[in-house]
């Protein structure tokens, strides 16, 4: 990205609430020269009050404020690196997978991640990092790349579990359908379809944006640490296969539904067709004898019974006609 004006850092870092703020919500941790800071869905006051403190570019304070930003990378040399990922999560009010989107600024001594949502891999991170001194020590040791590593690899096994749970409602509604429950399972097969249409659409654009940041993190990196951003985009390039087979594994299983209501939808037209088939020279022979005309043994009871006999053959002969065709 071409150099653009630069705001100066005003502030020393270090300070682990905002001034301004009676019930700061910025959390911090800093060990071997390497500050976190992590704050989820930032308020416009404390976007600004990084911003200040960190010599955002101002492009970037709008894009951490504004409701959703596509995945991109964009890289200040001898700055910083300004990251925007998508991962799903599960949003109870709509009740529907959705996209969380996290704001990420690395630089050489620092790294500010920045949900519009609580994501739990990181908050859980955050947690243990402040818990465990020797965890603490071991991931900010290493420079600002590597403890970017360790948030995104939690965020992206976060995703498997996630994956699995969709791979084991297709099996399940696979076994209801051939239970005998397929109108049942059209609605469950949608919502199954919804959620991985919502996946793909999250995934698809990441992995491009991955590859570039496997090349822009490096000079954050020690040599030897080089290739674990290798190992996080192996992992969307798994989750990216994992979705197209659940894909055509829902495909086809809506597909196989279909045919499986269209079926018995077909036994029930078939019977009903049969029904009416067998009432009609039914209907014809009362119709015939209905009419008011003389006919050998008008009025009698023999010839009421002999028309009732030539009703029930009539039945036996089709039902007898019907089954050697295999029709019933």
């Amino acid at each position: 990205m071409p150099g653009l004006p630069r705001l100066k850092r005003t502030q020393a870092r270090g300070s682990a609430a905002l001034p301004g703020h009676a019930e700061p919500r910025v959390a911090e941790l800093s060990a071997n020269g390497l500050t976190w800071i992590h704050l989820n869905a930032p308020t416009a006051p404390e976007a600004a009050e990084l911003a200040q403190r960190f010599g955002w570019h101002p492009l970037d304070l709008e894009d951490v404020l504004s409701k959703r930003q596509r995945p991109k990378i964009d890289d200040y040399p001898d700055e910083y690196l300004f990251v925007v990922l998508h991962f799903p999560f599960y949003d109870k009010m709509v009740q529907r997978l959705n996209a969380a989107e996290l704001d990420i600024f690395l630089g050489p001594d620092f790294l500010i991640t920045l949900p519009n949502v609580e994501l739990l891999p990181v908050t859980r991170l955050f947690a243990r990092c402040e818990d465990s001194p020797e965890l603490l020590d071991e991931l900010f040791a290493k420079g600002s790349g590597y403890l970017l590593y360790h948030v995104l690899d939690d965020l992206f096994d976060y995703c498997f579990p996630i994956l699995d749970k969709i791979g084991h409602k297709l099996d399940r509604i696979e076994d209801e359908m051939f239970e005998g429950r397929s109108e049942e399972v059209v609605r469950d097969l949608s919502n199954a379809k919804q959620e991985i249409i919502s996946y793909r659409k999250i995934i698809k654009p990441e992995r491009s944006t991955l590859r570039l940041l496997e090349r822009h993190v490096q000079r954050f990196l020690p040599q030897d640490l080089e290739l674990y951003f290798d190992d996080i985009v192996d992992a969307t390039e798994r989750i990216w296969d994992l979705l197209d087979n659940y894909k055509e594994v829902v495909e086809a299983l809506e597909a196989t539904n279909e045919s499986v209501i269209t079926h018995k939808q077909n036994d029930v037209l078939r019977l009903l067709t049969i029904i009416s088939v067998t009432l009609l020279p039914l209907t014809l022979i009362s119709g015939i004898f209905g009419m008011n005309v003389d006919f050998p043994g008008f009025g009698s009871r023999e010839a009421f019974w002999a028309i009732v006999g030539l009703m029930i053959v009539t039945i036996g002969g089709l039902i007898g006609f019907f089954r050697y065709k295999r029709w019933l």
